[in-house]
């Protein structure tokens, strides 16, 4: 009889991993999610703390596990198989690396990524608008309005060179610096890019291009962005704008503007799909998730950069934003 339960019990198991992934609970009704970031910098910690705000909201319980591939692809596919050791219910990526090598380790079980820009460039989904009942994946992407980003930073300061650096072994960073190359050409301004391989190589990269580039664009590039201040710094010293694409690493630096996602935001879509997934729900069906809503943006002017590089910023634009920097004051609105 013990024998036929057990055998009954694996078959179950198998028709509901055929399904495409499922969460199980514990015997004690916890999920346990584990969840491996690329890196930790601003935005990608308030993702972290997006999800786990939304699901303390729920009548889930969650317990975590929390690690840090600190920027080594290596380390995230180890996490990955830490993750399976543990037997962990579901797993989530934040940053493309992290994702992937979730993808590759787990077929069984629900995949979810965040900030990630092209899901399907980088492998994750096989249509980023067409959800797939047969896959395990699902999540929310940070793709942003490169082409509109830059027709700003231009407008504003009246650059004709516009300079970036992006990391050439993370895929999300080669798919900005891309979008941002195509942006420049069709906007009619030169572009100059530079490849790094991790953040320390980030303010020589920088130094590297400063003279040849009236400003420099910043793209959602997670190796690149976790060393903004070198940036910062670097602009600074040599009169040029910087533009982000990252509000949330920008407080107390010498930027000019910042546009992008709250990715806090980010993380509570996460926690949605995460309940949703609990609740039944297949998590190819859920697909990519694109944020759209306007208040999930933030727009940040800093204007005593502004002033120290002698370019004035319009009164519409200043009206508009969601955070500015005068006087060594910020006021959020």
């Amino acid at each position: 009889m013990k024998k036929i339960l057990i055998l009954l019990a694996v078959l179950i198991q198998t028709f509901a991993l055929a399904a495409g992934g499922t969460a199980e609970a514990a015997d004690d009704g916890t999920i346990l999610i584990g969840v491996s970031k690329l890196l930790s910098h601003a935005a990608l910690d308030s993702v972290e703390e997006g999800m786990q705000e939304y699901l303390a909201t729920t009548d889930i319980n969650v317990r975590y596990d929390f690690q840090n591939a600190n920027g080594d692809i290596s380390t995230a596919s180890s996490i990955a198989q830490q993750f399976k050791s543990e037997g962990a219910d579901i797993v989530l990526g934040i940053g493309t690396a992290s994702a992937q090598a979730l993808a590759n380790v787990f077929t069984d079980i629900p995949v979810l990524f965040a900030a990630v820009t092209d899901p399907q460039d980088a492998g994750l989904v096989a249509d980023n608008n067409a959800p797939d009942p047969e896959s395990n994946v699902c999540g929310v992407s940070d793709m942003n309005p490169v082409e509109a980003q830059i027709k700003l930073l231009i407008d504003i300061t009246g650059a004709k060179t516009i300079g970036n650096v992006y990391s050439s072994g993370e895929q999300n960073g080669i798919v900005l610096m891309e979008q941002a190359k195509a942006a420049c050409e069709k906007l009619g301004v030169e572009f100059v890019e530079v490849a790094v391989t991790n953040s320390s190589e980030v303010m020589m990269a920088t130094q590297s291009i400063i003279d040849r580039v009236d400003a420099v664009y910043i793209a959602t590039d997670n190796n690149v962005i976790s060393a903004l201040s070198a940036i910062a710094d670097v602009c600074d010293s040599a009169g040029k704008a910087l533009f982000a694409a990252d509000p949330s690493g920008v407080d107390g630096l010498p930027f000019l503007i910042s546009w992008g996602f709250n990715y806090h935001s980010i993380g509570v879509e996460v926690g949605k799909l995460i309940e949703r997934i609990v609740n039944g729900e297949n998590p190819g069906s859920l697909g990519t998730v694109f944020l759209t809503d306007p208040a999930d943006f933030e727009l940040w002017y800093n204007l005593d950069t502004a002033k120290k590089l002698g370019i004035e910023i319009p009164q519409e634009q200043i009206d508009s934003a969601k955070v500015i920097i005068e006087n060594g004051v910020k006021t959020v609105r």
